[in-house]
């Protein structure tokens, strides 16, 4: 993983942990899936990322996946968009980075046999090196 994808990777979580409106649906935010976890809560996936240099500064590409992991009726709306909401401050400098442009480019719903539901958002970033 190269340093951007750390960095966004790094930065939706601190983003995601730390949003007050988020908490009141989740019971946590976690690195990638927790092998126990009081559910509903949210998983920060894979981070794949792809060059987008310019002739003169390296750049980087990141696309995000962030799980939203649930069961019942729950408030699934409300979470996935406060989730889409929170990411959307992205933005800004990080790390020797500069994330100039954060976008939901996927997002799917499933249901399981046991009842639970997914719901999972891929968002894009697009990264510049030096800030």
């Amino acid at each position: 993983m190269s340093g951007a994808e750390q960095v966004v990777r790094m930065r939706a979580l601190n983003l995601l942990a730390d949003d007050p409106a988020l908490r009141t649906f989740v019971h946590g935010v976690f690195d990638g899936t927790p092998p126990r976890a009081n559910i509903p809560y949210v998983s920060v996936g894979a981070a794949e990322g792809n060059d987008w240099g310019t002739k003169d500064r390296a750049g980087r590409e990141v696309r995000l996946t962030v799980t939203l992991v649930g069961a019942g009726e729950g408030p699934v709306g409300d979470a996935a968009a406060r989730i889409e909401a929170a990411l959307a401050g992205l933005r800004g400098a990080a790390g020797g980075w500069s994330i100039v442009s954060v976008r939901p480019v996927r997002t799917r719903f499933s249901h399981a046999r046991d009842g639970g539901w997914r719901h999972e958002l891929v968002v894009r970033c697009r990264c510049l090196a030096g800030l």
